[in-house]
């Protein structure tokens, strides 16, 4: 059994100094293949879903080195890492960062998201998605998955800083996010889900079935009633497809893992009431926003207290033998060098700490990333080249 496995990107665009502006009217406008956020400082691709990561590979960086092409010919401008407005943003008229800049203004769901959220939302991150197609089976999977999501935050943390500061987040994105509605229960079974959805769309605490944020969700074509595949919300943004690629194959693993034992299952494996569950891993998502993989974390299954790092260890060993019969264990292997020299926002933070500015910080990482493109795709795929 092999997952198919898919990835929404979320990209700031903007100055090679780091400062982030706003083109996603254009970018839609003349190339395919990209969408919209609300805010026109960000624009999304779509992979299609794969269950080769050496095609994932090549679908993260394509639209990537297109777009790159298209904004260097536009006035140079560049793909800006991280996942928080980073640094000052100020004009004539005072300080964008408290503005939204809106991508369609004709667009009623987008009032509604700046008039009730503001620039909370103008983040970028990545979501993945990984098939399955059994909703039962999908629902037990989104239990455990909400349980660990604190994990996978820990790894992908990449916004510390805000408006030029450090704000004591290594996920400020995570931590400011709106998380809406503002309580979701752990779904007991498909059934549970469509009758919860449609309360919180008859209610209006959702304006449609997309406006549910939260770190793991059910999704699918036609929601909640058609669903194929599990969507993890809560990783800002990876910008090396190694790093991206190395924490979906521990997340694919771990379903694998999942579907083959209906015994894991935190609803009958925990000590914990679901309230309790939900409560647990909330608290273990803030921290994780706080100190990512220095974070101290509660485990489901029994309440002890593990350092994120070690819990991510744990996870590893448990499921490597499952990535390796699979075929594809060397692209989980790269997760260790993560734990080793910390995520993005640690390494940023650390350069900060040694005296290097938060600007020079951010115009290394975009420099970095784009020669960690040209890298790979050197190597790894000649074939797509255009």
């Amino acid at each position: 059994m092999i997952l198919s496995k898919g990835f929404e990107i979320e990209m700031y665009t903007g100055t090679p100094q780091g400062e982030i502006v706003g083109l996603s009217d254009k970018i839609i406008s003349d190339l395919d293949g990209f969408m919209r956020e609300p805010d026109s400082r960000n624009v999304e691709y779509i992979t299609q879903p794969s269950t080769s990561y050496e095609n994932l590979l090549c679908a993260l960086l394509g639209p990537r080195r297109k777009l790159r092409n298209y904004l260097q010919k536009l006035d140079n401008y560049t793909l800006i890492p991280g996942s928080t407005l980073s640094l000052p943003g100020r004009d004539a008229s005072g300080d964008m960062n408290q503005r939204f800049f809106r991508s369609d203004p004709t667009n009623p769901y987008h009032d509604y998201i700046e008039q009730t959220y503001g620039t909370k939302v103008v983040t970028a991150s990545v979501h993945i998605n990984i098939g399955i197609s059994d909703p039962e089976v999908l629902m037990r999977a989104c239990r455990v998955i909400r349980m660990e999501a604190p994990l996978f935050l820990a790894m992908s943390a990449s916004s510390p800083f805000l408006d030029g500061k450090t704000t004591g987040y290594h996920s400020t994105r995570w931590g400011l996010f709106p998380q809406t509605p503002d309580y979701v229960p752990l779904f007991t079974s498909h059934a549970h889900h469509i009758q919860w959805v449609n309360e919180q769309l008859e209610a209006g605490k959702m304006q449609n079935v997309r406006h549910l944020w939260v770190s793991v969700r059910p999704n699918g074509d036609r929601r909640p009633y058609d669903l194929n595949r599990l969507e993890l919300r809560i990783c800002d943004l990876v910008t090396d497809p190694i790093a991206l690629l190395a924490m979906t194959a521990l997340l694919e693993a771990r379903l694998i893992q999942i579907i083959d034992n209906p015994n894991i299952d935190p609803l009958t494996q925990s000590p914990f009431c679901p309230e309790e569950l939900i409560t647990l891993t909330m608290k273990n998502e803030m921290a994780a926003a706080t100190d990512s993989l220095d974070a101290r974390l509660q485990r489901w299954q029994d309440g002890n207290s593990i350092l994120a790092r070690d819990w991510i260890r744990e996870l590893y060993q448990e499921i490597w033998g499952i990535a390796k019969q699979h075929g594809f264990s060397c692209f989980l292997a790269p997760l260790q060098n993560i734990l080793q020299t910390g995520n993005e926002a640690q390494q940023w933070l650390q350069l900060h700490k040694i005296g290097v500015d938060i600007q020079r910080v951010i115009a290394q990482a975009i420099l970095t990333t784009q020669e960690r493109e040209t890298e790979l795709e050197s190597k790894l795929c000649l074939s797509v080249r255009e």
